[in-house]
């Protein structure tokens, strides 16, 4: 069942007619823009909220977004809006204080990307990879296949025995990325995973992970425009105290990849709307 719309904020800048033609592609929830075309629902949150035990404020509060199978929907908003709470509320890690998170089948299988790798040091990349299958009682067989094409998807063929510690930072957000898609989930929530890495590596990862895509819904909260540009169908711009969805941004459905988005007017055009969305979601945090 799919989570009923918020209004958002509508309220077109005042004094800034340079953005007047950009801010209307910056739609309330529930509103359909240019040529992208609507999804299944895979879950929905609805008036959901979440206040931390011995806080008065809540951090989350009367949130209602509808997640798409198969989209790429990226959280975007400033520090303390509540886009990781609300990835570690999809998850299960952290329980609502109010509202509901309705999935329109059962709950899919999840991968989670922390914003740290995380990987045992002393065991070596195949190790790390099929942690979360041997949890799960996996055969070693089966398992080995499974790292084997894990490993191979994420651009790390031929260095399942490697230790972390001879690995660059990249190459260990790539070990993370392949132990979240090791299980095969239908779902992928990435909590900033590469925040802390150099532009050019970070680009890297942005378009491995667009090669990913295919079958799998992501659910992707980072702090940049660009990054969020670069691989969304949607944008959720947030807005802090307490946290709540300001606005959705929809891009094109049929964009260029790689070099040719990141050089296209269409591309610069697209950071300039979701900067345009951040700043109004601060002004009237």
């Amino acid at each position: 069942m799919a989570g009923a719309p918020s209004s958002g904020a509508k309220a077109r800048p005042e004094g800034r007619a340079p953005f007047d033609a950009l801010w209307r592609h910056l739609l309330p929830q529930g509103e359909k823009a240019g040529p992208f075309t609507p999804m299944s629902p895979l879950l929905s949150l609805q008036n959901l909220s979440l206040t931390f035990p011995g806080r008065t404020a809540p951090a989350l509060d009367g949130v209602d977004l509808t997640v798409r199978r198969g989209e790429t929907l990226c959280l975007l908003g400033p520090s303390g809006c509540g886009k990781s709470t609300l990835l570690r509320l999809v998850a299960g890690l952290e329980t609502p204080s109010g509202g509901v998170i309705d999935w329109s089948d059962k709950r899919p299988e999840i991968g989670f990307v922390f914003q740290e790798p995380n990987l045992m040091p002393w065991a070596d990349v195949a190790a790390n990879v099929a942690l979360p299958l041997r949890l799960a009682g996996v055969s070693r067989c089966e398992a080995a296949s499974r790292v084997e094409a894990a490993l191979e998807r994420v651009g790390l063929k031929g260095l399942a025995k490697v230790l972390p510690r001879e690995l660059s930072g990249g190459m260990k957000m790539r070990v993370s990325l392949a132990r979240a898609l090791v299980d095969g989930p239908d779902l992928l929530l990435l909590d900033e995973p590469f925040a802390a890495l150099d532009e050019i590596t970070r680009w890297e990862l942005n378009d491995a992970l667009q090669n990913l895509r295919a079958g799998v819904t992501i659910l992707f909260v980072t702090h940049s425009v660009y990054e969020a540009a670069y691989l969304a169908d949607r944008v959720c711009i947030l807005r802090a105290n307490p946290g709540r969805v300001h606005a959705l941004v929809a891009l094109e459905e049929a964009r260029a990849k790689g070099a040719a988005l990141r050089a296209s007017p269409a591309y610069a055009q697209t950071c300039v709307r979701l900067s345009e969305g951040l700043r109004q979601a601060m002004e009237a945090a």
